[in-house]
């Protein structure tokens, strides 16, 4: 398959679930029959939707299309499969004996290679064949005869068989003989049927037959010889023979193909490819030349592929002419369409052209109808450019280009942007020198060009699109030389090179106008500075200065020149005048102002005149006859000036020389502020003589006082240093004193010391009289003060212990003795143990009983069933014959028409599966809580009411009632936990849970307890008939105007209708209200009473699930107060379950009613009113809005709301419901009756479908035990095999009223532990126990130090004191209830010794992972905590199990002795039945003789109890006897085989043995390791001959 189908399939073991679908056998179809099985009619043949959803019932159409193709080549009928065969899986064998016969009978025709004989080459796991067994097995199918298929074939398509296999052994003689001509002779035999021989060829035929031949007889050589031999085992068949004469000629017929491939010989190659032997499709004479380049190519691919030359294949030649006649038909259509083309364009009409266009054979890029305007125009010029009809490349050029540039006007229309740019820089476009970065550009004068043509509704041409494009790379380029020029200008600027800088100001792109070669350093300057600037405003040293920057500095530079030009010449006029003399003169040109002199006055010229002219006398310099002037600039620059040309620069020139003699600005500046200054200095003192007297003195008076300041700051300031200069001088004084008394007291230090000593025992023994008397009058006091210390002390140490999560070692130390346990723990301890292994042993002593009593119940109903089977067979048949064996055998399968409580293995394996499921359903509550929040809410009601409720039997007994309350726990946790977001969901929404608990606690036993809380007060509030609670104000106003019209007879005055406001204000409305009120809340208070009075009235399981309930809400929403806690819970006490059956008590039959019977309207208002009024209480609500007119209430609203919480704190007091219904682990192991469930074959089914649907959501983990459990059921069982064959042929039958009763078994039942974890845990023990010794004798604040630090001898001396103890105690406890040996050495160590253990157990709990000896092993110290403050419970507890495990041993007794005394009563009747069927006795002369059986070999395979017997032909079947006779004990017989006379074997054979692989559906069983007999027609014969009817 995989060399026709040219790809890999699955693995052997999982080629059979990848057959189901169809789809690789529709492609092995369509490989040797295209026409039956086109590859576009295969169904899901890529197998998506197959990996995605599994088997669709389309499938089966592949898998008829297959049949069609093999019925269409001619296969015979006798190997076809049936459909059901491979969609069902339900004879695989036979689909792969079908592929086997497929394969030799197309070798045969030359369609296909053969399937090699695959014996000792492949090899298979134990798993493989073991599954591969079983399956059999399940179908009662068996491997056909794989070896036949050769024979079977030719028997099928021969007309004279001995003709045929006298040709076909002839021919394999002379293959053997190996003389080419004797071969081909044989060969030629027309009764060999053989076709297409060729003469040629002989010496290839002999060669390949032999080969053949021999590859077979080798084969057949290493089968085993079990089964019996045939002559085709190892000679060749007909069909073999013509599939390799096929090969020969096929591979002569691809060398001539090659050949001419090789000569290009288009004639050549034809006539090969037209060759019968190749038998190839679609050969056409015409497409020669097509033939020959595609083979050609593809000869050359397949070489350099291999890297070698190599011939063709077949199927490779095949392809190449299909592929050359693909392409030769799309040419001519093309072409042919092309011309279509050319007509339409010369036609003119735009339309026609674009619809031939858009023709698919003319192979042309995308047309778009609505640009057919610009096709037409754009090919029609074209066309008359080339004066002749354009050809396909012409085309195909152009309408690139065309359909290009209607994309790129649709994308402007559209204003898209990105199609525009994709469709612009396509290469199909044509357009040049497109860049990405203008990709905006582009578009922006596009959108502007096409607005401008707008009016004209002309689209924009090629030609358009690529002048814009120039355009804006123009504009582009532009820009780009403009921020070159400004980097040049920043780089010459970096540089500092004023030439460099002037260089790049003059270069045209960056548009500088007035740009001067003597400005130049001026530019530099300027513009540097500039940069500078700006680098530290913007805090960036790399700013650099942008183009409009540039452009106005350039501009400064020039102002500033033309300024220093105008100020060079006027100082010169300056110097000029001073020259000449003239005072006038000198003072109109200091008046200039470009110039800009500061303090002229006019009548100062002569002044001037004079200052100057001294100032350039001072100044003259003797030959000074230079030209250049130099002047000084504000912002500190040098200007240059020529006195005689009259020209300046910012530069030095080179080698000038500088006038010493001209008067520059600032000296004349400076003259002229002098004279200025004397003169208004004159003018002032002229005017303020008196003034400037006063000032002189009162700044002679601020001198005086500034000295005396500074001689006081010199004071203040220098301070510190006279204090300390006077410390110095009285610590020497003090020093001195003190080392002349020192001296003194080194002269006499003896009597010093004396005098010392004296005095303080003096002041001690005063002191210590003084306390001691003290103490000895408040000595209760101190008594009392030591003992309150010693217990605070002692608390807050053991408030540590138990609330710290991490309390330290030196607090663990104090109470550490609080772990030494008496002779009465290590007796109970023991005890414990002892009884612990007791129950493990009886627990599986049971679990071995039951499967005892499950295998004799089986042995049982066999032999019933056997009886009653054999009572029907004799019936119809009164003798075994060779006509009736078939049907007495088929008679003789147990069970055949019955269903899931058959008796066969299979169908018991099934039950037991289904058994074992229910029972983890029930037990584990989280798979069906989970599926019921998974499945659709319309579903979800339907689901509990009818399957859920059943497996639980409704709560019938404690146990179903305690597992359904685990149920409903885990439900609503796993609802709150999923779907509650805030706790008022559960009162506002409709729970799924709350509502099936309540409907089922209102049922039954709940309706019970709510007659018994409601029902005498609801009886009451009925009888009383004048009781009255309308609070409706407008009720009330009409019923007083009709009572009082009906007194008086009058109509009243008042309106009728009113509104509530109008009717409260009048007094009588408002009188009866207060009335109505009263009575409504008497009638109240009385329910009231009895709900509050009636807590454990309420049924076990709405306490427990309301318990559930509060806990839950509390610990996902801890941040909620808990009075809203509260609110939920009793809404579901109340509104749901009290509220309903008191607004209606009719329909829950709290009270009374007729027949037909109904409560009044005024009762139901009465009731009603009384539950509004309930309810807002129990809410925690008040009246307001519509119903103000009942504040009145709120009062006692409030009061009841408290009433309310206490009775939901009281309901929700109830023990757990392993106490309530005295459950525990070993519940289930004791009872003596299993659990029983009675369940309807649907709801069996639908559960069923629900788990395999849902099983992923349920249990993620593949390893959970729901999964095994359903990979044990297997796939959804049809209803025949639920109810039986003769029971579904009912046409008429309904699934959900039949019943089936399932007695649930757990699977996993039994005690396993770890023992790696339980050695963990044992050194763990070990050392705790260890380290709690070390901790009374020697306690420090860490471990490090206690188990470092050295011991003292009494520590050593206290420790083997409690040694000592503790063995005693040992001694007096009995051998079996001793503690573990280990634990007992380790305890009675010495204390050095333990502490070196312990150091060794920390470091392999450390290794474990168990400790870490970075946190000081606190792990360990927090579980000696834990050990103390659990010391209390943990005797509680053991005390508590010990009763346990005394009633679970007690039960498990009685359980055993229930199963021994079954067991022996099961065997009893089996030896019974045994007897009742021994053989009836012969009477002879002397006595009773036992009857016996004696058979020839040929008898018994006539009757057809015998199949075959291996290595013995049937020829000699009739010289051996099988004796059977029956034994001394009943059920077992002796089988005696003698051949000739001769005896050979004897068998023990026993009757229930016999049963059994009946019930194991073994068809065919083995005597003496040859003999093999049918299993049913021996139990026949058996019962038939030997035992009673």
């Amino acid at each position: 398959m995989e060399a026709c189908l040219k790809e890999e399939l699955p693995s052997p073991v999982e080629l059979e679930e990848s057959l189901r679908n169809g789809v690789l056998l529709a492609k092995l179809g369509h490989c040797f029959a295209p026409a039956v099985v086109p590859l576009k009619k295969i169904y899901d043949a890529e197998q998506l939707r197959y990996q995605a959803t599994g088997l669709h019932f389309r499938h089966t159409d592949n898998i008829n299309f297959w049949l069609s193709a093999i019925a269409h080549v001619g296969l015979p009928s006798t190997f076809f499969p049936e459909t059901t065969d491979i969609y069902d899986k339900k004879n695989m064998p036979r689909v792969v004996y079908c592929i086997h016969a497929l394969s030799l009978f197309l070798f045969r025709l030359g369609l296909a290679p053969q399937i090699h004989d695959l014996y000792g080459k492949v090899k298979f796991s134990a798993e493989e064949l073991s599954n591969m067994a079983s399956e059999l097995a399940k179908y009662g199918l068996q491997l056909p005869a794989f070896s036949k298929i050769g024979g079977i074939l030719a028997n099928e398509l021969s007309v004279d068989e001995a003709a045929v296999h006298a040709a076909v052994l002839a021919i394999n003689e002379a293959v053997e003989r190996g003389v080419v001509k004797d071969t081909l002779a044989a060969l030629q035999n027309p009764s060999a049927l053989l076709v297409n021989l060729q003469e040629p060829l002989a010496p290839i035929y002999q060669e390949l037959l032999a080969q053949a031949k021999a590859e077979k007889a080798a084969s057949a050589q290493t089968h085993d010889g079990g089964e019996s031999w045939d002559l085709y085992d190892c000679f060749l068949t007909q069909a073999e023979i013509q599939g390799n004469i096929n090969h020969v000629n096929v591979h002569a017929a691809l060398e001539v193909v090659d050949d001419a491939l090789e000569r290009q010989s288009p004639d050549a190659l034809l006539e090969a490819l037209l060759d019968p032997a190749l038998a190839l499709r679609g050969v056409r004479k015409d497409f020669t030349n097509w033939y020959l380049e595609q083979l050609s190519s593809d000869r050359e691919q397949k070489a350099q592929e291999l890297g070698l030359l190599d011939l063709l294949e077949k199927e490779e030649v095949q392809a190449g002419v299909v592929t050359a006649n693909m392409k030769g038909d799309e040419e001519q259509a093309m072409f042919q369409a092309v011309c279509r083309i050319n007509r339409a364009i010369q036609k003119g009409v735009a339309a026609d052209t674009v619809k031939e266009l858009m023709c698919p054979e003319a192979q042309l890029p995308p047309v778009y109808p609505s640009a057919s305007a610009v096709y037409q125009q754009e090919l029609t010029a074209l066309q008359q450019q080339r004066g002749g009809e354009l050809g396909h490349e012409e085309l195909f050029v152009a309408m690139e280009m065309l359909s290009a540039v209607v994309l790129i006007n649709r994308a402007l229309e559209a204003g898209d942007g990105d199609s525009c740019w994709s469709s612009l820089v396509n290469p199909t476009t044509g357009l040049a020198e497109v860049e990405r970065e203008n990709a905006h550009r582009y578009f922006d004068a596009l959108v502007e060009l096409r607005h401008e043509r707008m009016p004209d509704g002309v689209t924009l041409s090629w030609n358009d699109l690529q002048a814009t494009v120039y355009q804006v790379n123009a504009q582009v380029q532009e820009e780009t030389n403009q921020i070159l020029a400004v980097s040049l200008i920043n780089e010459a600027l970096d540089q500092g090179s004023p030439k460099k800088t002037l260089s790049a100001l003059l270069l045209p792109s960056a548009g500088l106008d007035n740009v001067s070669l003597a400005v130049a350093p001026r530019y530099h300057l300027l513009l540097v500075a500039a940069k500078r600037q700006k680098a530290q405003a913007t805090g960036d040293p790399g700013a650099v200065l942008w183009l409009e920057e540039i452009r106005q500095e350039v501009l400064r530079a020039n102002q500033d020149t033309d300024a220093a030009q105008r100020m060079a010449l006027g100082v010169a006029a300056i110097n000029q005048a001073i020259k000449e003399g003239k005072a006038a003169q000198t003072e109109q040109v200091l008046r200039n102002p470009t110039v800009a002199l500061r303090g002229v006055v006019p009548n100062c010229a002569d002044s001037y005149q004079r200052a100057l002219e001294g100032a350039m006398a001072r100044k003259r310099y003797p030959g000074d006859t230079a030209f250049w002037v130099q002047h000084n600039m504000k912002d500190g620059s040098t200007y240059y000036f020529h006195l005689q040309t009259f020209q300046g620069t910012w530069e030095r020139p080179s080698g000038c020389r500088l006038n010493m003699s001209h008067l520059t600005r600032e000296e004349i500046q400076s003259a002229i502020t002098k004279v200025t200054a004397a003169h208004d200095r004159q003018q002032l003192w002229k005017a303020n003589v008196g003034f400037i007297i006063q000032f002189q003195a009162r700044l002679r008076g601020f001198l005086v006082r500034e000295k005396f300041a500074e001689q006081s700051h010199f004071l203040r300031t220098w301070l510190p240093a006279v204090i300390k200069i006077q410390a110095h001088w009285r610590g020497y004084r003090q020093r001195k004193t003190y080392l002349e008394r020192l001296q003194y007291f080194r002269a006499n230090l003896d009597a010093v010391i004396k005098i010392q000593a004296w005095v303080r025992m003096w002041a001690a023994c005063r002191r210590y009289r003084r306390r001691l008397g003290y103490f000895q009058k408040n000595v209760n006091a101190i008594v009392k003060i030591q003992a309150y210390f010693r217990a605070w002390k002692a608390r807050d140490d053991y408030r540590v212990l138990v609330h710290s999560p991490h309390p330290t070692v030196s607090v663990v130390c104090r109470f550490a003795h609080l772990l030494n346990q008496s002779q009465e723990d290590f007796m109970v301890e023991a005890e414990l143990l002892k009884l612990q292994e007791e129950v493990v042993r009886k627990i599986r002593s049971n679990q071995q009983l039951q499967q005892d009593l499950d295998l004799m119940d089986i042995k049982i109903g066999l032999l019933v069933k056997n009886r009653i089977t054999l009572q029907e067979v004799v019936s119809h048949c009164k003798k075994l014959t060779k006509k009736n064996k078939e049907q007495l055998s088929g008679m003789m399968v147990l069970d055949k028409q019955k269903g899931l409580k058959s008796l066969s293995k299979e169908k018991r394996q099934k039950l037991e599966a289904y058994q074992h499921l229910f029972y983890l359903l029930q037990t584990q509550p989280i798979y069906l809580a989970k599926l019921t929040f998974h499945m659709p809410q319309n579903k979800t009601t339907k689901f509990m009411e009818s399957v859920i409720f059943s497996l639980y039997n409704y709560a019938s007994n404690r146990r179903e009632a305690y597992l359904l309350l685990q149920l409903f726990k885990t439900m609503l946790q796993e609802e709150i936990r999923s779907k509650v977001e805030q706790p008022q969901d559960m009162v506002t929404g409709n729970p799924t849970v709350v509502r099936l608990v309540v409907r089922f606690y209102r049922n039954g036993r709940g309706q019970s307890a709510l007659r018994e809380i409601l029902g005498r007060v609801i009886q009451e509030v009925l009888e009383d008939k004048r009781l009255s609670v309308h609070t409706d104000p407008i009720h009330l106003y009409k019923s007083w105007i009709n009572q009082s019209e009906a007194q008086t007879g009058q109509r009243s005055h008042l309106p009728y209708d009113v509104t509530p406001e109008q009717a409260l204000s009048h007094p009588e409305v408002q009188r009866r209200l207060d009335i109505s009120l009263h009575s409504l809340l008497a009638v109240t208070d009385k329910f009231l009473v009895a709900i509050m009075s009636s807590v454990d009235r309420i049924p076990y399981g709405m306490r427990y699930v309301a318990k559930v309930l509060r806990t839950t809400l509390a610990e996902k929403f801890p941040d909620n107060s808990e009075n809203e806690v509260y609110k939920v819970v009793g809404n579901l006490l109340y509104y749901r379950f009290l509220n309903p059956a008191i607004v209606a008590p009719d329909a829950f039959d709290i009270v009374a009613m007729a027949a037909g019977g109904a409560l009044a309207t005024p009762q139901r208002h009465t009731l009603g009113a009384v539950a509004q009024v309930l309810q807002h209480a129990a809410a925690g609500k008040v009246f307001s809005g519509e119903s103000r007119h009942l504040r009145a209430l709120n009062d006692y609203l409030e009061e009841t709301h408290l009433k309310f919480r206490r009775f939901v704190c009281r309901a929700c007091q109830v023990p757990e419901p392993e106490e309530r219904f005295a459950m525990d682990e070993y519940s289930d192991m004791v009872a003596v009756a299993k659990p029983v469930v009675y369940i309807t074959f649907g709801e069996l089914v639908n559960t069923h479908r629900l788990l395999l649907e849902h099983q992923d959501w349920i249990a993620p983990d593949h390893c959970d035990p729901l999964h095994e459990l359903l990979e044990d059921l297997g796939e959804l069982p049809t209803v025949p095999d639920l109810i039986g064959e003769g029971v579904a042929a009912d046409g008429n039958l309904d699934l959900s009223k039949l019943e089936v009763s399932l007695t649930l078994a757990n699977k996993f039942e039994g005690l396993e532990t770890d023992t790696g974890d339980a050695n963990a845990q044992s050194l763990l023990l070990s050392t705790k126990q260890m380290l709690a010794d070390i901790m009374q004798f020697q306690p420090r604040d860490s471990l490090e130090e206690m188990l470092s630090l050295p011991l003292s001898r009494e520590q050593e001396a206290a420790h083997q004191r409690l040694m000592c103890q503790r063995q005693a105690c040992e001694t007096q406890i009995p051998e079996p209830l001793r503690r573990h040996r280990s634990l007992i050495a380790h305890s009675l160590l010495p204390l050095a010794d333990k502490r070196r253990r312990v150091l060794r157990n920390l470091r392999q709990l450390e290794g474990l992972g168990l400790v870490s000896a970075r946190n000081g092993y606190q792990g360990l110290v927090d579980g000696l905590a834990k050990d103390i403050c659990s010391q209390h419970r943990h005797r509680q507890w053991r005390k508590a199990e010990l009763g346990k495990l005394q009633a679970t041993l007690q039960g498990l007794d009685a359980k055993m002795a229930f199963y021994e005394e079954q067991g022996d009563y099961y065997s009893q009747y089996i030896r019974t039945c045994l007897g009742h069927l021994a053989p009836r006795a012969k009477t002879s002369g002397k006595g009773k003789k036992q009857p016996s059986l004696h058979y020839t070999a040929a008898q018994l395979q006539e009757k057809g109890v015998l199949v075959e017997i291996e290595d013995l032909p049937h020829s000699h079947f009739r010289n051996v006897i099988f004796d059977i006779t029956p034994g001394d004990e009943a059920g077992k017989f002796e089988v005696n085989a003698r051949f000739l006379g001769v005896d050979m074997e004897r068998f023990q054979l026993h009757y229930q043995d016999l049963l059994q692989l009946q019930y194991e559906g073994v068809a065919v069983m083995k005597l003496f390791n040859k003999a093999k007999v049918n299993v049913n027609l021996l139990i026949f014969l058996l019962n038939k001959k030997l035992l009673r009817q």
